[in-house]
């Protein structure tokens, strides 16, 4: 059987209350736990965390008993693909010397002989891309106002900010597929690329083009989705923390998990 893979995007750990927060972490580490029992190679999509600001000497004080457990993971299969996204772009270090290997823009990827690109889906440097980040995007990355921010505002004070910040962001309304879309089905016409696999804008979804394919992983603390690859496929696929396994994700599930969530 040739090597499975598992592309996880928007946790968002640390967004919600303490039972909530507990909850999706549980969840995740059971993720970790069943990916390192049967060797599945992990990428993350940008967003592990709801925010995430390193200072030079000062790191966010949460989030380690998942940290430890990815650790746990990469010492046992190797080093995971991490594609910070617009919540967790502030890194000045911490993850790659825990193994990650940290990437800010996108990556392109041979499985197998398929060739797929991966990205969070806020935006990207390259112009040549022709997915411009938003300004606001731009600035938060931007190295001369970190390090006026990082200058003007102690840890304590700028992590509570950030925290604000980024449930501000998350209250914003949902910016919808089409903007994705269209870039994916855009940029697959005109690169020799099988796969576009990103997040970002939460919607689980897998789009055929004639110029390849393109999945969204969607929002793991939302539906607990992700996309898998096995023998050739790739298959949105929903995790369940109770039973320890992964599904295939259908409107179905997402109708369930949204009376889980929301209530609805």
């Amino acid at each position: 059987m040739k090597k499975q893979h598992l592309f996880v995007s928007d946790i968002h750990l640390g967004a919600f209350d303490k039972s909530g927060n507990n909850a999706l972490e549980k969840d995740v580490i059971s993720l970790i736990e069943y990916c390192t029992q049967n060797h599945i190679q992990l990428y993350l999509l940008g967003d592990l965390f709801d925010y995430w600001m390193e200072y030079r000497n000062h790191h966010p004080e949460f989030g380690n008993k998942l940290l430890e457990h990815f650790q746990s993971y990469m010492s046992a299969i190797g080093s995971i693909l991490y594609i910070t996204g617009n919540h967790d772009n502030w890194t000045r270090g911490y993850f790659t010397n825990l193994g990650f290997d940290v990437e800010a823009e996108y990556r392109v990827l041979d499985i197998n002989s398929q060739s797929i690109i991966v990205l969070h889906g806020d935006g990207l440097k390259n112009k040549n891309m022709n997915l411009p980040r938003p300004w606001l995007h731009r600035l938060l990355r931007n190295k001369t106002f970190i390090n006026l921010y990082q200058f003007m505002l102690p840890p304590g004070f700028g992590l509570k900010l950030m925290k604000r910040f980024s449930d501000y962001c998350r209250k914003r309304p949902v910016p919808g597929t089409g903007r994705l879309d269209g870039w994916a089905s855009e940029y697959l016409s005109k690169n020799e690329i099988d796969f576009v696999i990103c997040g970002h804008d939460h919607i689980p979804r897998h789009e055929t083009y004639p110029g390849g394919s393109y999945i969204n992983c969607g929002a793991f603390y939302q539906y607990r989705t992700a996309v898998k690859y096995t023998n050739g496929d790739f298959q949105l696929v929903t995790w369940d923390g109770k039973s320890k396994r992964l599904a295939p994700f259908t409107a179905q599930s997402k109708l369930i998990r949204n009376e889980q969530i929301f209530g609805t």
